[in-house]
């Protein structure tokens, strides 16, 4: 039995009830939520997009830099999937649109050496991923969500969707993706959480769990 999943079933927060034939896709200890809850280290950022670009660097024969429009020029995917927050709250069928990131992959000069993937983000945020771990049919880098263009606390205009892991490794705000052959943790990573983060195995932390309170999410802003 998971106390704190029972401790959060008792308190008022925006929760949704799971039928029997769903329970599966709800890792244990989360709620289930119909809301989006806004959570991020630092401020929403602002971008004029003329300027904006997304540098690829590392384990690469050449680098290389790419405007939105580019991107967004690439072969387009729509993914339906259920994210996971660390926090303790799942969203089940949210619908993300942006470029494959095994798409994306076959654009670039890779060196075999790289195993790992490093996402860049502001404000200085980073969140590392072993490489095979993006070469999944539903991991993207999304500029859209729910047919409409990201917003700004969601991540505009860029950020990575790996809905299999915990959503701190969904980063917003992409500026960066390096390829590295060592693992490098992070900064939550570096900051005690977990550093692989698959929420069926409730891999939250990498040792004694943090202060996070339990119902931290619903304290934040909603969607």
């Amino acid at each position: 039995m998971h106390d704190k999943a029972e401790k959060l079933k008792k308190s008022k927060i925006p929760q949704v009830a799971v039928s029997d034939e769903l329970k599966h896709r709800l890792p244990p200890g989360q709620m289930l939520t119909d809301r989006f809850p806004i959570l991020h280290e630092g401020e929403v950022p602002e971008y004029d997009l003329s300027a904006w670009r997304l540098n690829v660097f590392g384990l690469v024969g050449a680098e290389r830099s790419f405007a939105l429009e580019e991107l967004q020029a690439l072969p387009r995917t729509r993914v339906v999937c259920d994210i996971h927050c660390v926090t303790r709250w799942s969203k089940f069928d949210t619908a993300w649109e942006g470029v494959r990131f095994r798409d994306f992959l076959a654009l670039l000069d890779v060196k075999p050496e790289a195993r790992y993937v490093m996402f860049h983000a502001d404000e200085n945020y980073e969140t590392n991923v072993p490489l095979e771990d993006l070469l999944r049919d539903d991991v993207l880098l999304a500029w859209g969500y729910d047919g409409k263009p990201l917003t700004d606390k969601h991540g505009f205009p860029l950020r990575a969707v790996v809905p299999h892991l915990y959503f701190w490794k969904s980063a917003k705000w992409i500026r960066g993706i390096e390829f590295m052959s060592e693992d490098r943790p992070g900064f939550w990573e570096r900051n005690g959480f977990h550093n692989v983060a698959d929420p069926f195995r409730e891999e939250r932390f990498s040792g004694e769990a943090l202060p996070i309170p339990e119902d931290e999410w619903v304290r934040k802003e909603f969607d």
